[in-house]
């Protein structure tokens, strides 16, 4: 099985669509998104092709394959649009004898570690920085932002394959990259 992970859409339907065709080209099998979906927020510019509708209507044909988790900028009535559960503060996920607690970082962090166990997974997005590194006997791991990249890191996206996970921007080069 292949996780495709993105995070920070923050209603950007131009990096929306190009996320999607790395979804495709990747041939993965799900897709985790670690919030901030359809508003842009109030501390963020308005994105490129900002269209919070067409996001929505993209991301309910795929409802199928998504897990999703909700960001501080996400809304009751941003899951009015969307077909899939997105108000759920975080998501475990069981992958190849780890957890993967997912969330998007304003709650549970690096600083703000949820109950989990040596070896499990702390992935979350909210930074906007792609991140996979060991603290603590638990891997944490960041997507980065598929719309607003800080830090001058490029729009990236997460694979979970295998024993390993990769942050890759859409040109395809690996960012950061970790093995379990």
């Amino acid at each position: 099985m292949k996780l495709f992970v993105i995070s920070d859409i923050h209603g950007s339907l131009e990096y929306l669509e190009k996320a999607l065709e790395a979804y495709e080209s990747e041939k993965a099998d799900m897709i985790l998104i670690l919030g901030d979906v359809l508003y842009h927020g109030p501390r963020n510019p308005i994105p490129n092709s900002y269209d919070p509708q067409s996001v929505a209507k993209l991301l309910n044909n795929l409802k199928n394959k998504i897990i999703a988790v909700r960001g501080n900028c996400d809304s009751e009535v941003d899951q009015m649009l969307l077909e899939y559960p997105i108000m759920s503060d975080f998501s475990n996920i069981f992958w190849n004898n780890r957890r993967i607690f997912a969330t998007h970082g304003h709650l549970y962090n690096m600083k703000n570690f949820p109950n989990i166990s040596p070896g499990d997974i702390l992935i979350h997005g909210h930074t906007h920085i792609p991140l996979a590194e060991i603290q603590n006997d638990v891997f944490i791991l960041n997507p980065g932002s598929i719309t607003f990249p800080k830090e001058n890191y490029p729009n990236s996206y997460g694979i979970f394959e295998g024993n390993s996970f990769k942050v890759i921007s859409f040109d395809k080069k690996i960012i950061k990259e970790i093995v379990f």
